[in-house]
């Protein structure tokens, strides 16, 4: 079953400016997961006060990122939330294989509304339960979220019962909005996304564990046809200060520990 909205596309501790200050004009373009959809407004607001460089993000789906940057999309940089995409890129010589890094660690969580009347802390094993009629999931083909989703239905042995009742979105924030406008019971999302208005404001959630699903590494990369590059440099080096690990953990991300910086 496929249920379609309009997708979702965005434009939108201090360290020293010059940590990670970009040179030269020009908007920066960033394709980024939906799952960054409520922290990276934020991360882009600090990163235009610190390096006065406007920056223009549209969210999807990693894996239709891959085929647009592919096929010569003017996108700047890169953030997926798979990590093998960034590096299947490398290879192939379409994104720069030194600027390819792990900026974060994902979290899958079962959002469903507030005026529900499932107990959504019962866990996975309520998906099962004949009043979840359908569950919405990004699409596992293109979505690491979905992937995810998946494998922790079929860690919990729930993957037959629940396979009839799902809904494919084309990306995690749709499978969202599917909960929220109620047309399904149950979405299968990541954390920052239930952190973010309205999700948090109208609906409960619940944390899958990480060892029910592999983990949701998600790594950044700078487009090689990038005529931004290094104002990209300077936004992955952003990503990467003290001040950016703290926005991405607010959100509840995990961030490695001092990554090292892009080098031109």
């Amino acid at each position: 079953m496929v249920l379609r909205v309009l997708p979702a596309v965005v434009a939108v501790c201090l360290l020293t400016a010059s940590a990670w200050s970009g040179q030269g004009g020009g908007t920066l373009t960033i394709a980024a997961a939906s799952d960054l959809q409520t922290v990276l407004p934020e991360l882009t607001a600090g990163f235009e006060r610190s390096a006065a460089v406007s920056a223009k993000v549209t969210f999807g789906s990693s894996g239709s990122f891959v085929a647009q940057i592919q096929n010569g999309a003017p996108f700047d940089v890169f953030l997926s939330a798979d990590a093998d995409y960034p590096r299947q890129l490398a290879k192939s010589g379409y994104v720069d294989p030194a600027s390819v890094y792990d900026y974060a660690t994902g979290m899958l969580v079962m959002w469903t509304r507030r005026d529900s009347r499932l107990d959504v802390m019962k866990g996975l094993p309520l998906l099962a339960d004949a009043q979840v009629r359908r569950i919405a999931i990004a699409n596992p083909s293109m979505a690491p979220y979905g992937r995810a989703a998946m494998a922790a239905f079929r860690t919990a042995g729930i993957v037959d019962v629940v396979q009839k009742k799902l809904v494919y979105a084309e990306n995690v924030s749709q499978a969202a909005q599917f909960a929220l406008s109620g047309n399904v019971e149950v979405a299968m999302i990541g954390h920052a996304l239930a952190l973010g208005t309205p999700l948090r404001a109208g609906g409960r959630f619940y944390e899958v564990p990480d060892r029910m699903h592999p983990p949701i590494i998600q790594s950044a990369a700078i487009v090689a046809a990038s005529r931004n590059k290094t104002n990209a440099r300077a936004f992955l080096n952003y990503l990467r200060s003290a001040e950016g690990g703290m926005t991405l953990r607010s959100f509840g991300f995990g961030v490695p520990t001092a990554p090292t910086p892009v080098r031109p």
